[in-house]
């Protein structure tokens, strides 16, 4: 079922085009990521969602119902903000109660009980006697959701919820607001610049540029089929490798890749579709391997030399100038113990799968 419907909507800053013709239905129940870089509407698209910024041209529907002139406090909606917005001089609970003060029809017990159910979803049970001020950031984001969530919104809009926390809070906090999301069962609308982020957390991803939804994916098809090289390779690492295509009719794709030789793609490897001629294709650094001295493999391998080496204890990643380019390409590799060391400027083979290419359109 479809909670949200975005209808050409196009927002205008003066002459600065913010949004361009975005068209978007985003389901009930499903946690919803916007992610692009700085800069590229996906924050004004979500302040559009709320009712904070009006819509230029274009309309946005929620739950069947048409948002135009609607404000934001009538919309079944609420908003985690980046900088959290707690109010110091209150304590957890008097925070968390602070959106139900103009509930006429309950009482303080009623309320009490809410406040304390928010604080139990969030894991901050036994915390509303709390100064707020003394919480860390972790706390203060879960203060702030369940602020959010008391109110009962059918969707819940996270503008970089987790940026002012340190990388292995904000790790935790990942999984934490994932399984929040399927127990709370309501539409999650999350604003990330972190790939790595939305991948680990998102049904669907909405890549975003200059104002436009560049591909809208689940985290795998993105991850393994991006549609262009501006995705592939702002999602996570992708070697851009140039190619030259022979055949491109049907199933058949027959693509001449520097470095690696001849290979045939299906259309599966070709998400924008494939015309003879020179392009890209794209290959992810799990996907291939350094074969050390006495390995063999029955698939393909490109000969080549180590240009750098980067070890970060569970993963070794290797640049690999192959024979033929000019660009090294980026290898990742894990379980290396008991595998010889490689130092730069050594001589080394490389297993890579045609199956892990995938060809941009130029």
């Amino acid at each position: 079922m479809t909670m949200i419907t975005l209808d050409g909507v196009e927002k205008y800053y003066g002459d600065y085009r913010a949004l361009r013709g975005i068209n978007l239905t985003i389901g009930e129940g499903e946690f919803f990521s916007l992610l692009g870089p700085s800069g590229c509407g996906k924050t004004t698209l979500l302040r559009t969602i709320a009712g904070f910024e009006d819509v230029t041209t274009g309309a946005v529907t929620i739950d069947g119902k048409t948002m135009t002139n609607v404000p934001a406090n009538k919309r079944p909606t609420n908003m985690v903000f980046q900088s959290y917005a707690i109010f110091p001089h209150l304590n957890v609970a008097e925070n968390v109660a602070f959106g139900l003060r103009r509930r006429r029809d309950l009482n303080k017990k009623a309320k009490n009980t809410l406040v304390e159910d928010a604080l139990d979803m969030v894991g901050l049970d036994g915390f509303g006697d709390r100064a707020a001020h003394a919480l860390s950031g972790g706390q203060r984001q879960r203060v702030a959701l369940a602020r959010a969530l008391i109110l009962k919104p059918k969707v819940l809009l996270l503008d970089e919820p987790l940026s002012a926390l340190d990388k292995k809070l904000r790790e935790q906090m990942q999984s934490e607001l994932r399984r929040l999301q399927r127990q709370v069962g309501i539409t999650f609308i999350l604003v990330t610049h972190d790939q790595e982020e939305a991948l680990i957390m998102s049904d669907r991803i909405a890549v975003m540029f200059e104002g436009q939804i560049a591909q809208l994916a689940n985290p795998q098809t993105l991850y393994r089929r991006p549609i262009n090289r501006k995705v592939g390779e702002f999602i996570g690492v992708m070697n851009t490798l140039p190619a030259q295509v022979k055949i491109a009719v049907g199933a058949r794709v027959s693509v001449d890749v520097a470095g690696l030789g001849p290979v045939m793609l299906t259309p599966d490897q070709c998400p924008s579709g494939a015309k003879t001629g020179e392009t890209h294709v794209g290959i992810r650094p799990e996907t291939m391997a350094i074969l050390f001295d006495g390995e063999t493999s029955d698939g393909n391998i490109a000969n080549g030399m180590i240009h750098e080496l980067a070890y970060y204890g569970d993963m070794t990643y290797y640049d690999v100038k192959l024979d033929g380019i000019e660009r090294p390409v980026t290898i990742s590799m894990k379980n290396l113990v008991g595998r010889p060391v490689l130092e730069r400027g050594q001589r080394t083979r490389v297993r890579w799968d045609e199956r892990s290419l995938v060809l941009f359109k130029e």
